[in-house]
């Protein structure tokens, strides 16, 4: 059987639910639109997610906790909800849990007295918003009561991984080992004492939260630098070059994390494209102040007209949350890949820093050690590696600093692993740029 349900709608509800995989167990166009057969092949297992289809191109259905079966009666869950995708995903919490799902024998899936696929052993659906339930019927399925399909899924634990699909050492030693490497390190072009590495996304994914994460672990205590947290639009309306040092009075570390406005769906919101070329090529000037609407002109009087090497990006990071990358728009996804190819054609290496990874996963939730060992988290990789284009090797996976007051070791070791990976792509930006300088020189000779 082949789910009806797309790949990116089924990320968007187990990201909902929460480190989950979704197993088909009925297809009502195969085994057919009766009540008796829906109960032979879902009753008494559970979790269930029950999706209707109509001919409108509607997507709709519930999630309930509870096992189906035929006694008549009314059972309780108050983690029911019903939901529609119609562009977007929208949920539908139960209203009264006590009356949450009802068990009948001659229909399928019966939310309350509000929803129900396959009424009456009919491949039709029973609709009345308000009962148990509050939703909008011409949102849910456009008043179109006639299912070309239905499915039901059980909905499982994302297992945990026996062996973890990446080596990491948690130990205080390796965050000390990290953080004097991190300390100790000189770019392979003597022109450039610092690398300059941009991070880019969407609004809220925690590009600001990223460099004060860092800028804590070197400081040795929680900071909040950068302006951060959570917005419709982008909290970040300046080109800002942040330089991070160790400890209060320490030297600048040899890395700087430039942030930017945020990316968003709307054409003239957000950061615009343009603006991000200008950075890469080292033409916008610190403190920069974005205009969604126009991009900065090269005749401008604080343009950058001829930057050097020092002064142009050298890895570029698009920071993406996790919790999140079910629901990314067709819209964002397209800005990225226009960005990656742009980015592909000056030949700066790009990584992808995955944030929010403990909102995304229970197990990582529970402990941040746990990230190698989710295989939820290594399918949600897989799949953004899938749809970015952008191999699993370029994909790291960090949880920033957003509600604690103290660093802890585990987190700064996925942190600090990620700059390491940053500074060894940059080496091999300096490697491509020694290598063109060699060539040309022989040419002259």
């Amino acid at each position: 059987m082949n789910p009806l349900l797309t790949r990116r709608q089924q990320r968007t509800i187990c990201s909902d639910i929460g480190n989950v995989k979704l197993k088909l167990l009925y297809k009502a166009s195969i085994h057919g639109f009766t009540g008796a057969v829906f109960h032979q092949r879902c009753d008494n297992l559970s979790p269930t997610l029950s999706v209707g289809y109509n001919s409108s191109g509607h997507v709709f259905g519930g999630y309930t906790a509870q096992s189906f079966n035929q006694s008549g009666q009314y059972m309780h869950d108050n983690t029911a909800f019903l939901f529609s995708f119609n562009g977007k995903f929208c949920k539908y919490p139960v209203v009264t849990p006590a009356n949450a799902v009802k068990m009948v024998s001659n229909s399928g899936p019966y939310f309350g007295e509000a929803l129900v696929l396959i009424y009456g052993n009919k491949p039709v659906v029973y609709s009345a918003p308000g009962n148990y339930y509050n939703f909008n019927a011409e949102e849910m399925h456009g008043n179109n009561l006639n299912l070309t399909e239905c499915e039901v899924y059980q909905v499982e634990k994302s297992a945990e991984l026996e062996k973890p699909w990446r080596t990491i050492v948690w130990e205080s030693e390796k965050r000390k080992e990290l953080i004097e490497r991190i300390q100790a390190y000189k770019p392979l072009i003597s022109s450039v004492s610092q690398v300059r590495v941009l991070l880019v996304g969407p609004v809220g994914a925690g590009k600001s939260s990223f460099f004060n994460s860092i800028n804590s672990v070197f400081k040795g205590h929680i900071t909040s630098q950068a302006i951060s947290g959570c917005a419709a639009t982008s909290l970040t309306t300046q080109f800002r070059s942040y330089s991070v040092k160790a400890h209060r009075d320490g030297k600048p570390l040899p890395i700087i994390l430039c942030d930017t406005m945020g990316l968003e769906d709307a054409k003239g919101a957000g950061l615009d494209i343009d603006d991000i070329m200008s950075i890469v090529k080292g033409h916008l000037p610190n403190f920069y102040q974005f205009n969604p609407t126009t991009p900065m002109s090269s005749e401008a009087s604080n343009y950058r007209k001829s930057p050097e090497l020092k002064d142009k990006i050298h890895c570029v990071v698009y920071v993406i949350d996790a919790s999140k990358i079910s629901i990314m728009s067709t819209n964002l996804e397209e800005k990225l890949d226009v960005i990656r190819r742009k980015v592909n054609l000056l030949g700066i290496p790009q990584l992808i820093l995955l944030t929010q990874v403990d909102e995304a996963c229970p197990l990582v939730k529970e402990d941040v050690r746990n990230i190698y060992k989710s295989g939820y988290i290594k399918d949600l990789i897989q799949d953004i590696s899938s749809r970015l284009g952008v191999p699993m090797s370029c994909i790291v996976p960090v949880k920033n600093y957003s509600e604690e007051l103290e660093l802890d070791v585990n987190c700064d070791i996925l942190l600090l692993s990620a700059v390491i990976q940053m500074l060894r792509f940059a080496d091999d930006y300096f490697d491509e740029v020694g290598d063109r300088l060699s060539s040309l020189q022989t040419k002259v000779e």
